[in-house]
């Protein structure tokens, strides 16, 4: 009979506490498939537990303290003690992924964290272990549940985004401070990392642009809709023009998509290459017991054998101006000529109307649009200059659109 395989539990959150209960209740399974069992050593919270004594008496640490301080210190002790270490803190893999993987490639150590990623869906063994030798063109999806539940319930409802914030947080689905959310930072730090493993380029969170859902309105949605379009918060890595494009914004998607229906607090990846084309993968994305469940995954593979540690192969400048097809939404001044001056300098920024939607009439009209791809700096440019005109009643809001429909 093997030796049990001893686990230190750093942190006994909602995530640490599900991840406790499934290796004393799947021990049986777990030992059946690697032909080891799990069995926790120690663990670490915050007013019991020290951490030398399960550094010391642990052959894999589990990291599920959350932020940066001190889950960065345990971690990297951890791994130059020649500990195995699994986490789901996208923050501290996002932020200090150099010095974590460089750990574990010295000291010949495991450094594993699909549950840092869209939940249970495995897109990071996906890339790192079954795409390890496709040239990868494009990642991008919903990696973020709460916003995708918000987004979905305001477009089933017709209600506001406080209100369904506020039922978010009822259902579980948001934190009490959902900033990181809903503002995209979260998405923005997977991004990172999907970026970094799918690339072999070193991102870091500073170079996502991103942007969260907090300035969306019913009308955006109740308008979309005519128009055949949906809402996500979209996260999106791909390499352009030689450099490599990272960023996380809403975006509205046509009916065709497989993206589109993906709705509630799921999230879905599609990974691009030429070799296979597109592969799309969905599944829960929150959850204290869906991403306990990915933690044990990662134990199971650290335990049935070795697994690549991330390494860079090359350096890709970061692309900013990108081209994208856009939503625009006006408050205007029902009166002659405005749609001719719009439409005037959309055409002098090289920017071609795809569809419009007047409604309303005198200080409450509406005029909606959908554009052709263009840049984004030209588009910035338009909106600089429609922005003060005297018809004006409200400061312009703009929404990209993805134009592919995948029929």
């Amino acid at each position: 009979m093997s030796a049990p395989a001893k686990i230190g539990l750093l942190g006994y959150g909602t995530v640490g506490a599900a991840f406790a209960a499934q290796v004393a209740e799947r021990a049986d399974a777990v030992e059946a498939a690697s032909g080891r069992r799990p069995e926790i050593a120690g663990v670490l919270r915050r007013t019991e537990g020290d951490f030398g004594e399960i550094l010391a008496g642990s052959e894999i640490v589990v990291e599920l303290i959350g932020g940066t301080d001190p889950a960065r210190d345990h971690v990297l002790e951890a791994l130059r003690a020649g500990k195995h270490v699994v986490t789901a803190n996208k923050q501290l893999v996002a932020q200090h992924g150099d010095e974590l993987f460089a750990a574990a490639r010295e000291a010949g150590v495991q450094l594993r964290f699909e549950a840092a990623v869209a939940g249970v869906v495995p897109v990071i063994r996906v890339i790192q272990e079954s795409l390890a030798a496709t040239e990868i063109t494009k990642v991008f999806g919903i990696v973020n549940g709460t916003t995708n539940f918000i987004l979905s319930e305001m477009a089933s409802t017709g209600a506001s985004y406080a209100d369904i914030l506020a039922r978010a947080k009822d259902l579980g689905y948001a934190e009490a401070d959902p900033t990181e959310d809903v503002g995209g930072a979260d998405a923005a730090a997977k991004m990172a990392i999907l970026a970094r493993l799918a690339f072999h380029s070193p991102v870091s969170l500073a170079d996502v642009t991103y942007e969260g859902i907090t300035e969306i309105q019913p009308d955006d949605i109740a308008y979309a809709r005519e128009l055949g379009l949906s809402l996500k918060l979209l996260g999106v890595a791909e390499r352009l023009d030689g450099g490599l494009s990272v960023r996380v914004f809403p975006c509205f998607l046509y009916s065709g998509h497989p993206l589109a229906p993906v709705s509630g607090p799921f999230n879905a990846v599609m990974v691009e290459a030429p070799a296979i084309t597109e592969i799309t993968m969905s599944g829960p994305g929150a959850g204290g017991t869906e991403t306990a469940t990915a933690v044990l995954g990662d134990v199971v593979s650290i335990l049935s054998g070795d697994a690549p540690v991330h390494e860079v192969r090359e350096t890709l400048p970061i692309v900013r101006d990108i081209e994208s097809s856009f939503y625009l939404h006006l408050e205007v001044a029902d009166e002659p000529g405005v749609l001719a001056r719009i439409a005037d300098i959309l055409g002098r920024n090289s920017i071609s109307v795809r569809s419009v939607v007047q409604r309303g009439h005198r200080d409450d009209a509406r005029l909606v649009m959908v554009m052709h791809r263009c840049a984004e700096s030209q588009f910035s440019s338009a909106l600089a200059e429609i922005a003060p005109l005297e018809f004006m009643r409200a400061a312009p809001r703009a929404i990209r659109v993805m134009e592919e429909e995948f029929t």
